[in-house]
């Protein structure tokens, strides 16, 4: 099955779309991210993404409130990312109902968090590998490491990971398409289910990925285009289907 994921991108408290991960360059889309939660709910995707981006560079949830309501809102499963950073902060959200949780810079900087949470929540723990030019980033995207994303997510899969969300940088936000390459790369290489994010925009690019499909690309999270109207989240989840 492969799923067209609708984001929603939290900024104090409002749903905002960043342009390669700054800050400073957010568009406000919605004040109230319930409201724009149910509107994705209303199309019948299976998944939720919702990133807290003041707690991916505080290093601690900031948007909390709003994820809550959030879950409460909406008959989908949700997955969060941003900020978290340890096990207290991991079980926090699962046991609060989320789906499964992100771990990003944690990953990287603390990979045991990563076999620790895969072991105790099975399943349930998604790691996020952004990348520009093959190369982890981390804090918020505002430090690239050396470290080779293929390589971060064939130890990740090691660890217990249930799947990776692999995000180009220098796609996210700019409605050029998502490197499919690259993505099919880290697929083969980790040998677990990698979602795609950063770039998407028509359904012609909804198409390219469900044809790496077979090589372990088994969705995409959308953002910026479904909040624009380049991309039908309803167009795009039936072709999803195989019924575009």
């Amino acid at each position: 099955m492969f799923d067209v994921i609708p984001a929603i991108d939290l900024k104090d408290g409002q749903c905002v779309r960043l342009k390669q991960g700054r800050m400073q360059d957010a568009t406000v889309y919605d004040s109230d991210p319930v409201t724009q939660a149910r509107r994705w709910a209303g199309f019948g995707a299976r998944w939720l993404h919702v990133v807290d981006l003041d707690g991916a560079f505080a290093g601690e949830p900031k948007n909390l409130e709003a994820i809550i309501a959030i879950l409460g809102a909406v008959d989908m499963q949700v997955e969060v990312g941003g900020g978290i950073r340890d096990m207290q902060r991991v079980r926090a959200y699962l046991n609060a109902g989320i789906g499964r949780v992100i771990l990003g810079s944690a990953a990287v900087k603390n990979p045991q968090l990563v076999s620790e949470a895969a072991t105790e929540f099975p399943g349930r723990i998604v790691v996020g590998i952004d990348a520009a030019d093959g190369r982890v980033a981390v804090q918020g995207w505002a430090e690239v490491t050396g470290v080779d994303a293929a390589e971060l997510a064939a130890d990740m899969a090691a660890r217990g990971a249930a799947a990776i969300i692999y995000t180009d940088i220098g796609r996210d936000g700019m409605q050029t398409g998502t490197n499919v390459a690259a993505t099919r790369e880290v697929a083969r290489r980790c040998g677990i289910p990698v979602i795609a994010s950063g770039g998407v925009s028509t359904l012609e690019h909804v198409r390219e990925l469900l044809a790496v499909q077979a090589d372990g690309v088994t969705g995409v999270i959308t953002g910026r285009a479904i909040y624009e109207g380049t991309l039908d989240l309803a167009a795009a989840l039936k072709l999803a289907a195989g019924e575009g």
